[in-house]
């Protein structure tokens, strides 16, 4: 099935808030009652004071984290790296329930982008998707591909943000920002749960690692593309301003740290 992308309205989002009890359920998907007391978005607020709320968060100068520009490089040379190799038939891909027909005509980087913009999760679940999607791609004969990368990026960072944020959306209102059905939503959501064996914990060690590794594509971007302008940033000198580890996902080691210790990682 084709990814279908749709911006989610205003009235979608305080209609999720007023659905009924045995609707809700289904529709906030299987992983969120690994965390019972986090609170399901958007909340009861008065009609004009929510608009206005939203109206304000989803202004078209959203400021996107530079882990998604790095996650998003990531992700594009895993994928022309495992086609390449497909192609010359090095290696043989199984079709997955995250396989499309076709691959999407929006970029990983928008896809990302879109994500961050309407979820309101934060960055650090962009970290743990990543963690997910590659614990995933452990199984045989399993690549990611131009044609699964956008459902397992949708699913992952919403199984992150799920079980890592104070506050997340339900599945309807996700299904809607990744360009498919609530079914299908909670149909991917289970399959990559049940392949994780719902172990969705990951230690501080092993974030910190993703972190760096994401942080290496900023050289990996600065020497394939010295000159021209890399997803929308300026220049290779805005990608190399610190050798170090950047202090974005800097201070989301710390965030995430934090959160480890009062057991909600």
């Amino acid at each position: 099935m084709r990814l279908a992308f749709h911006t989610p309205s205003k009235e979608q989002q305080l209609a999720c808030s007023s659905q009924k009890e045995e609707e809700s359920k289904s529709a906030r998907g299987p992983s969120a009652s690994l965390k019972p007391q986090r609170q399901i978005l958007p909340h009861r607020l008065p009609q004009a004071e929510a608009r206005a709320s939203l109206s304000q968060s989803k202004k078209n100068n959203t400021e996107y984290p530079k882990v998604l520009l790095l996650l998003a490089a990531y992700l594009d040379r895993s994928v022309q790296k495992n086609e390449d190799l497909l192609d010359s038939n090095k290696i043989k891909d199984s079709s997955t329930i995250f396989h499309g027909h076709r691959a999407p005509d929006l970029s990983i980087k928008l896809y990302a982008e879109r994500i961050f913009k309407y979820s309101e999760c934060s960055p650090s679940c962009f970290v743990l998707a990543l963690i997910y999607m590659e614990r995933y791609l452990q199984q045989p004969h399993v690549y990611m591909t131009s044609l699964s990368v956008h459902r397992l990026l949708i699913t992952s960072v919403v199984v992150a943000a799920k079980f890592t944020d104070d506050a997340f959306f339900n599945n309807a209102f996700y299904a809607r920002v990744g360009g498919i059905s609530t079914v299908e939503m909670n149909r991917l959501e289970l399959d990559l749960l049940f392949n994780l064996d719902f172990r969705l914990k990951v230690d501080l060690e092993t974030f910190g690692s993703y972190c760096l590794q994401l942080e290496k594509e900023t050289m990996v971007l600065v020497i394939d593309r010295p000159i021209q302008q890399v997803h929308g940033v300026n220049s290779a000198k805005d990608l190399s301003r610190n050798s170090s580890i950047d202090e974005s996902c800097k201070s989301e080691l710390m965030r995430y740290s934090s959160q480890a210790l009062q057991g909600c990682s």
